[in-house]
C-alpha cells in the first residue's frame, strides 16, 4: 500500500489498517482521522504524537493484540496479516531449544500474573535467548516501570508494522 492508498481510504478501511499496525483502537482512530499524511515521516510523528496521548488502559488494549512470545494466537483476534507479521517478528524463536521455549512460556505465564498483561517485546531479529533474557530482567520491575517499557516496546513494534503496511 502507498501513502496516496492509505490517504484516500475511507475512515473505518484506515482504521482497519491502522490496528493491524497497533491494537489500541483510540491510536488507529487519531491516525485515521490525522490523515492525509503527505510523507512517511509526518506518518512516523503522528504514529508518536497518538501515542503519547493514550492511557493505561489504551496500551493494555494493544497488547491484547499480540501472541504471547513463542505462540501462535493473541488473546484478541488477529488478521491473517497480523499473524503473519506476529510470527515473522518472532522468527528467532523457530530455532529455540526445547528448553527455551519451555522457560519462555514459564516465564509468560510468572509475567503476566505479575503484571496482569503478557510479556510486549520488539522481538525482530531478536533470539529466543535473548529474549528470555529480557523478560527475566523485566520481571524485576514494578508495574509501572514495566507498563512503560511495555509500551515502548510496543511503539517499536507499531513503527515496524507500520513500515510494512506501506511496504506490502
Amino acid at each position: 500500500m502507498t501513502l496516496a492508498q492509505l490517504n484516500e481510504l475511507t475512515a473505518r478501511e484506515a482504521e482497519a489498517e491502522f490496528l493491524k499496525c497497533c491494537g489500541s483502537h483510540l491510536w488507529a482512530q487519531g491516525m485515521a482521522s490525522a490523515r492525509p499524511f503527505v510523507s512517511r515521516e509526518q506518518l512516523f510523528a503522528r504514529a508518536d504524537e497518538v501515542s503519547s496521548s493514550l492511557t493505561d488502559e489504551d496500551w493494555l488494549q494493544a497488547f491484547r493484540a499480540h501472541p504471547k512470545i513463542g505462540e501462535n494466537k493473541a488473546a484478541a483476534g488477529q488478521t491473517q496479516q497480523e499473524a503473519g507479521w506476529s510470527a515473522q517478528e518472532q522468527s528467532g524463536i523457530q530455532a529455540a531449544a526445547t528448553d527455551t521455549i519451555a522457560r519462555l512460556a514459564s516465564g509468560n505465564r510468572v509475567y503476566e500474573a505479575k503484571f496482569g498483561f503478557i510479556f510486549i517485546i520488539c522481538a525482530s531479529g531478536k533470539s529466543s535467548d535473548e529474549m528470555l533474557s529480557t523478560l527475566n530482567e523485566r520481571l524485576e520491575n514494578d508495574p509501572q516501570t514495566e507498563l512503560l517499557i511495555a509500551a515502548t516496546e510496543q511503539q517499536k513494534i507499531t513503527r515496524l508494522r507500520l513500515e510494512k503496511l506501506l511496504n506490502q
